[in-house]
């Protein structure tokens, strides 16, 4: 067999594996060894002495790749991310960012729930956890809103729908790893996160908004706040303002100049800022263990699906699927805008089946250098440019897109684990109550990605600022 039908063939095994119920991790890793000593074998024309050969070769290739890049200092963001988001929950900022945005836009209509998608929002800057996000506000907005009159399904959908903005806005894990995996800049693709999703919360905002002028009795205002009470509940949340004003410094200077640090440094500082604020406002050891520990499993769980997958994708370069994959795609006889639509929608069926992580790192290999070719390449400029952009701003632009299809597949079935949290954190509320109430979100997600595509200006702003 030509090593491209030996790339078919294991990846195909892979997602059977997948679909069987094998972590993504374990069915990457295990396909990506199998593949590398099915091609080792074969050049040695499937000699029988020459299996254990090719078995220590493969063996060798396989066990390079954790180190040569989790040894990546971009890498290092991930934990920091994750920990500023544990530590913002243990000190308060979640219930003192519902509370303000409570006081400042509850007197709209849908006013609670337009506060909790503001709230998550919030919370997002300071969380590279969707997951978390959504886990914290079930416990906390829910009750409020369920108390006010509002549909226990409905509730439950705003807070799985507002946990997914934690995946574009920064501090974002995936965005990390999208940047790792496909060798892009970390800061211009977290710097293009922010008004995206800042887009996103709005789009959020204004289907609740439609939706209480519609539907009588759908959730009344909160009023009653006056101006005093509305400016008394900033000074909480200003940690958060520091942590995001801190890493965009970090990242990009807005003032000129160097920047102040590598991302890194700016996430370290961020999380030392909110660890200072959960001690202020009465974080004990449990707490900080507690923090630590959940830090600790979620980011080995990370970085075990990264091994796992860079042995598969090492694998994918012998067979050369990708580049046969994108000469295959480049050669199509339809337009490259039509070509990437039908990616994006196959990105919204596979999310169907996968969790978000492990859905672009096993795809992202492969897909990335198709969209890359159909743009005209790596190098091409944006007069010559297929989706008039450069290359490298193409790989930012495209990287959101597919991050806030992630978002999206965070809350479609059967695999929506925003949707399994809240219900596992409100036992009044099953899964399928939850799925019902996210489904008017799905019509917002589908206008954001829909805008995004069209106006790529929305995402490259920032960057594009940033030179």
């Amino acid at each position: 067999m030509e090593p491209i039908d030996i790339g078919l063939a294991v990846s195909a095994g892979m997602l059977v594996l997948v679909v069987l119920g094998m972590r993504v991790a374990f069915a990457a890793g295990l396909a990506g060894l199998v593949g590398l000593v099915w091609i080792f074998w074969a050049k040695f024309g499937y000699a029988p002495d020459k299996f254990t050969k090719a078995l220590t070769i493969a063996a060798k290739t396989a066990g390079q790749v954790p180190h040569s890049k989790i040894s990546s200092q971009a890498l290092s963001l991930i934990p920091t991310f994750i920990l500023i988001g544990f530590l913002a929950y243990y000190a308060g900022l979640t219930k003192a960012l519902f509370e303000a945005a409570k006081r400042w836009v509850g007197w709209v209509p849908g006013g609670l729930a337009v506060s909790t998608v503001f709230a998550t929002a919030g919370f997002a800057a300071v969380s590279g956890a969707s997951v978390a996000t959504a886990g914290v506000f079930a416990r906390i907005a829910i009750p409020e809103m369920l108390a006010v009159g509002y549909n226990k399904r409905f509730a439950a959908g705003v807070v799985a729908a507002g946990g997914t903005l934690a995946s574009l806005i920064p501090p974002s894990a995936i965005l990390v790893i999208y940047a790792i995996i496909v060798e892009q800049d970390v800061g211009k693709l977290l710097l293009a996160g922010f008004v995206p999703g800042a887009f996103s919360a709005v789009i959020y905002a204004a289907l609740i908004i439609g939706m209480a002028l519609t539907i009588k009795g759908f959730g009344p205002p909160v009023g009653g706040f006056s101006w005093k009470e509305r400016f008394v509940s900033l000074p909480p949340v200003l940690p958060i303002i520091f942590v995001i004003v801190t890493i965009i410094f970090f990242v990009y200077n807005p003032f000129g100049g160097d920047a102040w640090g590598t991302p890194t440094e700016g996430g370290a500082l961020g999380a030392f800022v909110v660890f200072l604020m959960a001690l202020y406002r009465g974080m004990r050891w449990k707490q900080l263990k507690s923090a630590l520990l959940e830090t600790a499993k979620l980011s080995v769980m990370i970085f075990t699906i990264i091994w796992g997958v860079l042995i598969y994708v090492r694998f994918l370069g012998f067979a050369n699927l990708p580049q046969a994959f994108a000469e295959w795609i480049s050669g199509l006889e339809q337009s490259p805008m039509l070509t990437l639509v039908f990616i994006l929608l196959a990105y919204a069926v596979l999310g169907m089946f996968m969790d978000a992580i492990g859905m672009l790192l096993l795809t992202l290999p492969v897909v990335y250098p198709a969209v890359m070719a159909l743009n005209g390449g790596e190098a091409v400029s944006a007069a010559d440019s297929a989706f008039g952009m450069s290359g490298p701003m193409c790989a930012i632009w495209f990287g959101i897109l597919v991050v806030k299809m992630a978002e999206f597949c965070l809350i479609t079935p059967p695999i929506g684990l925003n949707c399994f949290v809240v219900a596992g954190v409100r036992p009044d509320l099953s899964v399928q109550d939850v799925f019902k109430g996210v489904t008017p979100f799905f019509l917002a997600d589908a206008v954001t990605i829909a805008l995004l595509v069209a106006f790529p200006s929305i995402v490259l702003w920032l960057p594009n600022l940033a030179g």
